[in-house]
């Protein structure tokens, strides 16, 4: 009788536990636990995604830049943008792109990136990308100038798609 009794205890103490749900079940914890529990890999997490999309916007309006053809870029802005250059506001990417680029690029024969590199962070539906390079430009009366460039972004995505928000570009020119 006594063993009978024991097993009871233990059934009436445990039996709970033992046929219930664990308190995740059902919860983002629960998921995020069979995830990282997985034995095979994946192939790309949402967080590589986005990345290789914001990579892709700056590559596209850096590679803009080196043709010389700035057609469709105001497509990588957002229609509110803000533009940051040499200490100054540039206004949006529209003024930006009138007011400044395209003069200075009409006044280029060449221009052309190297030693490039990209950090990115990426919170919620905000990123955040900082760029590095050397720059090569020389103008069509044949004179060159070379120099740095660091260049900070914030994108936003919207809609499904990345685009830049802010813009500032720091240079030091190496010509001098």
């Amino acid at each position: 009788m006594s063993r009978i009794f024991f097993y009871m205890t233990v059934i009436f103490l445990q039996g709970p536990h033992l046929f219930s749900q664990s308190r995740e079940a059902g919860t983002d914890f629960s998921e995020i636990k069979k995830y990282m529990n997985k034995k095979e890999e994946t192939t790309a997490t949402p967080k590589s995604i986005y990345t290789d999309a914001i990579k892709l916007v700056l590559k596209q309006y850096n590679s803009a830049i080196e043709k010389k053809d700035l057609s469709g870029t105001e497509s990588l802005f957002t229609n509110d943008s803000q533009i940051f250059e040499s200490g100054e506001s540039k206004g949006t990417y529209a003024r930006y792109k009138e007011d400044y680029l395209l003069p200075k690029l009409a006044g280029l024969k060449s221009e052309w990136f190297s030693d490039y590199s990209v950090n990115i962070t990426v919170t919620g539906k905000y990123a955040f990308a900082t760029e590095s390079y050397n720059y090569f430009n020389t103008g069509k009366d044949e004179v060159q100038s070379s120099g740095k460039c660091i260049n900070t972004f914030v994108l936003k995505r919207t809609n499904g798609q990345w685009k830049i928000l802010t813009y500032h570009n720091s240079s030091k020119d190496n010509s001098n």
